[in-house]
């Protein structure tokens, strides 16, 4: 007779976890939360105080900032320790870190999708240079948020003369994740998610751990009639099946489903508009200059999606392939609580497969996020304060491309700017000042960039810097913009000004600040 999965409810699912465990969960964003086991552990919890003392990790950000996915998990008591790449979605569990409620771990994101493969194959452990000189670098605090968190979970080795870093791998003894369809036999697969994302290999790690594997499904059909080419997790790894109400389902928190996320069908409609002149967009036309044909690219969310906007209204969306850290490659990458998805994508990668083309290098170019900035380029968007952001696939991403440019508007908080007769004007001068003396983390480090030989280049509205090997150099300014009041009275330190012949510094292109198209394809194909 053919093996019988066990289909339990939620609240079921949730009594198999005992105080202690050690606890994982699947989603990115909002994208493939198995949100009816991740409310049934909070409901338990609540009603029983068990389970208590977990210890909870999983990769990337999980949640809607309204209280589903992890967040269900923010409570204290129930959680001894959180490990995860990404916080930012997840306000709950960093109000609770921050009040040192429970020990808390912000690591690479890349890095924990493979430690999951390492438990899996019973390896000591991933080792990796990802991370070396940012905050993660145990030498730099080894990722720990709060006071209460005091052991190093990363190590400092060498090895043949090279520093790594050295994750110690660990058993995790429950996982709790989602798939599409489950067949009697307890093969499952993932034709309506976004991505199959770490779930073969959570599975694996946990089934190898001598754990329990529960997944939450949207049907359970007949052993045999599933496609083998789209079950990721077989069933010999599968403990427990649980069938979601709908509403407990969705493919993303506020969507039920879209069949051109998934891959079932494309969708024509979905290339970015064209969007009005402003900083952003000035932004996104500069960084969209440096596209070159066939790159492979990864693009960070707010200025840095832009490029994309540019590149589709110039005509030049096709000189590069997106990628997104989730698994997807191709297509069009979706915003807001999307983010880690992409409509009409032309593979959809387990994410542990691309973050090992991120750290190999395979990357050609990559455009992300600008927050803080120092004197040697070293970046920080990882954490402000209260606020903890999260490093994401930010490290492995920036450390391992060989172009990086960095994009976002040159001041914070309030900044209002506009375009007159080809000329930038600050008509408000933003609050808070991005180019200061100290990073509060350091997410990116640019003595390390220099040494590894990348070119990284930060563009904001009223000016281009650039790397060196003595620091940051300003290498052009906006036309319209006065050097000493609205770039270097805005910073808290003077960069090396490059200057012409002549004394001048390099205007940015005119182009960039004139309606209607710049003309790139024209530009970039030499006519």
């Amino acid at each position: 007779m053919a093996r019988q999965v066990k289909v339990i409810t939620a609240a079921e699912a949730a009594a198999l976890i005992k105080n202690g465990d050690t606890v994982t969960t699947s989603g990115f964003v909002a994208s493939a939360i198995p949100e009816a086991l991740d409310r049934a552990v909070e409901e338990r919890f609540l009603a029983t105080g068990e389970p208590r003392d977990i210890t909870y990790v999983y990769c990337g950000s999980q949640g809607n900032k309204d209280g589903r996915g992890a967040e269900h998990f923010a409570h204290e008591g129930l959680l001894k320790r959180y490990i995860a790449g990404h916080w930012a979605t997840v306000p709950a569990l960093q109000k609770m870190a921050l009040e040192n409620k429970m020990e808390a771990y912000n690591v690479s994101q890349g890095a924990l999708c493979h430690l999951f493969r390492d438990i899996a194959a019973h390896r000591p452990g991933c080792f990796t240079k990802v991370g070396l000189g940012t905050f993660i670098d145990p030498r730099n605090g080894g990722g720990k948020v709060n006071d209460v968190t005091k052991e190093d979970i990363i190590e400092l080795v060498n090895i043949k003369g090279q520093d790594y870093l050295f994750y110690p791998a660990f058993p995790i003894n429950v996982a709790l994740i989602r798939g599409t369809y489950a067949d009697e036999s307890g093969n499952i697969s993932f034709e309506k998610e976004v991505s199959p994302l770490e779930g073969t290999s959570v599975c694996q790690a946990v089934k190898n751990s001598g754990g329990i594997v529960v997944v939450q499904v949207e049907k359970l059909v007949k052993a045999g009639t599933l496609d083998p080419r789209l079950v990721k997790v077989p069933g010999i790894y599968v403990d427990y099946v649980v069938v979601a109400d709908p509403k407990d389902h969705q493919q993303t928190l506020d969507c039920d489903y879209d069949p051109a996320l998934s891959g079932e069908m494309r969708n024509p409609d979905v290339a970015p508009e064209p969007l009005p002149l402003s900083a952003k967009k000035i932004i996104g036309r500069r960084g969209a200059v440096e596209l070159e044909k066939d790159v492979a690219v990864n693009l960070g969310v707010g200025a840095p999606e832009y490029v994309a906007s540019v590149a589709n209204e110039e005509g030049i969306g096709d000189f590069m392939t997106l990628t997104v850290e989730g698994g997807a490659v191709g297509g069009v990458p979706a915003g807001g609580i999307r983010f880690g998805s992409a409509y009409n994508a032309d593979a959809l990668l387990d994410q542990g497969y691309q973050f090992d083309f991120y750290d190999g290098g395979g990357l050609d170019l990559c455009y992300l996020g600008l927050a803080e900035c120092d004197p040697h380029g070293s970046i920080n968007v990882s954490r402000f304060g209260p606020r903890i952001a999260g490093c994401g696939g930010f490290i492995n991403i920036t450390q391992c491309t060989p172009k990086v440019f960095f994009c976002g508007t040159f001041t914070a908080g309030g900044l209002k700017v506009k375009v007159e007769d080809g000329k930038v004007v600050i008509a408000q001068e933003g609050k808070n000042k991005k180019f200061v003396k100290s990073v509060e983390q350091v997410t990116f480090n640019g003595d390390i960039a220099n040494k590894n030989g990348q070119h990284v280049m930060y563009i904001t509205e009223r000016c281009v810097f650039v790397l060196k090997e003595d620091g940051l150099h300003l290498t052009e300014i906006a036309p319209g913009i006065d050097l000493q009041t609205q770039i270097l009275d805005q910073m808290e330190f003077e960069p090396i000004i490059d200057r012409n012949a002549d004394g001048s510094i390099t205007l940015m292109d005119a182009k960039l600040f004139a309606d209607g198209l710049m003309g790139l394809k024209e530009m970039k194909e030499g006519k």
